[in-house]
């Protein structure tokens, strides 16, 4: 439920037609409009799925420790969207997302020895904000 409801106010706090997204100096490695759309439904599916595993199979501290990084993490990802849409702050937004990708290792590296499928299911949303750390620095230093 919880990614979910990040999913869909992160969706309505994006905003790419506003005059000052159309005006940024962006990469032409960066990925057409839509691809952002599909490539996070997939990935919020994964972080659902993940989530539900890992918390199934994990007990006492761990599990809440766990828990806690993953509701950090979905903050983290709706923050993002926010300070980089809605206050236009591409140099804030890199260095949040720096704490964001941090989440997602720090996920990856408490799961795996309990539950493998659920942290690889971490991965693509790792690599992909990854990807994004990138494309928001380069966006930041051109602008």
């Amino acid at each position: 439920m919880a990614v979910t409801a990040v999913a869909i106010v992160g969706g309505l706090a994006t905003d790419t037609e506003s005059e000052w997204y159309r005006n940024l100096d962006r990469p032409s490695w960066q990925p057409p409009g839509p691809a952002f759309g599909i490539v996070w439904t997939v990935l919020y599916a994964t972080i659902a799925i993940s989530a539900t595993l890992a918390c199934r199979d994990m007990r006492g501290r761990p599990r809440r420790i766990v828990v806690g990084l993953f509701a950090a993490n979905l903050v983290l990802n709706l923050a993002w969207t926010w300070i980089f849409f809605q206050a236009q702050s591409p140099r804030a937004a890199g260095v949040e997302i720096l704490f964001l990708l941090g989440t997602i290792l720090g996920l990856i590296r408490l799961i795996l020895p309990d539950n493998r499928t659920a942290a690889l299911l971490l991965a693509p949303y790792g690599a992909w904000v990854a990807f994004a750390t990138v494309l928001t620095w380069t966006i930041a230093a051109r602008n």
